[in-house]
């Protein structure tokens, strides 16, 4: 992607608590590499996901580094996020006047260590997450480390994480994310399927902010749509259970499989509607 020189967002906000090496996590046992991928795509507890690999909680350890400063690799990650972000704010705040409305833009939280949101407190090993309550992107850097650990390396993947959480704050700003928490309250036995429908639907989200923004900026290059096809594979509940040397239990989905993923993000892609990204109704 040819993002360097665009116009970085300024709805940023930071609370570091350790540093980010380049190509490895703080955390300090091989199995965080998975857990940190499992809890993104799930939402569980990553010290839970732990004890379930065979991890433990004492095996997790956080160098706490608040007053270091940014290495060189972090300075450049930081631009590359707040520059995605302000894309997804081009895009958005286009499409919404398209339709009608008004965009309501939300924040970024680029964290280290442990945060409290609106949703509670979380550590980076939860990964990045939307939280509702705040309307704020929680977005930890160590995350790209593991999504290339993951085979899902390159700019666009990691811009393509970042666009999906900005599709959960779409699906809060409309009504979806309540209406899907109202249809779980009233069919509870399909919780997890309307939860999945929820995820592919960000996923569409992505894809259609992946088409606006190339049409707003011309950034894409040879390959990067492949990574973002790459990374939505890698991060399927199906392809995630493999890798944990679990069987795939489609009941557990709360994500979608990596086939249903890549057909979401390539769907927004190809048309670039948000109309098209019913997940709910197809």
């Amino acid at each position: 992607m040819r993002w360097k020189g665009q116009r970085k967002s300024s709805n940023v906000e930071y609370s570091r608590g350790g540093r980010v090496a380049r190509g490895g996590a703080k955390m300090g046992i091989g199995t965080i590499v998975i857990v940190m991928v499992i809890s993104f795509v799930t939402g569980k507890n990553p010290l839970s996901l732990l004890q379930m690999v065979g991890g433990s909680q004492q095996g997790v350890t956080t160098q706490q580094t608040t007053n270091a400063p940014k290495s060189a690799y972090e300075k450049e990650l930081e631009d590359f996020s707040v520059t995605i972000l302000a894309s997804t704010e081009d895009a958005w705040n286009a499409e919404f006047k398209r339709l009608g409305s008004k965009y309501p833009v939300p924040k970024m939280k680029i964290f280290s260590g442990n945060v409290s949101t609106a949703c509670g407190v979380n550590s980076e090993a939860t990964g990045p997450f939307y939280c509702p309550g705040d309307q704020k992107v929680y977005l930890a850097l160590s995350f790209f480390n593991q999504l290339k650990r993951m085979g899902a390396p390159g700019d666009f993947a990691q811009a393509y994480v970042i666009a999906h959480e900005v599709g959960h704050h779409i699906q809060n700003v409309t009504g979806t994310e309540k209406k899907m928490r109202q249809m779980q309250q009233r069919d509870p036995r399909n919780a997890k399927k309307y939860s999945v429908m929820l995820e592919l639907q960000a996923d569409c989200y992505a894809g259609v902010w992946a088409a606006l923004a190339e049409k707003q900026r011309k950034w894409l290059e040879a390959g990067d749509v492949e990574e973002g096809l790459q990374a939505a594979a890698s991060i399927g509940d199906d392809t995630l259970q493999r890798n944990a040397g679990r069987r795939v239990d489609v009941e557990s989905f709360t994500h979608g499989s990596s086939k249903q993923r890549i057909y979401w993000l390539k769907k927004g892609m190809s048309t670039g509607d948000i109309s098209q990204c019913d997940t709910f109704n197809q």
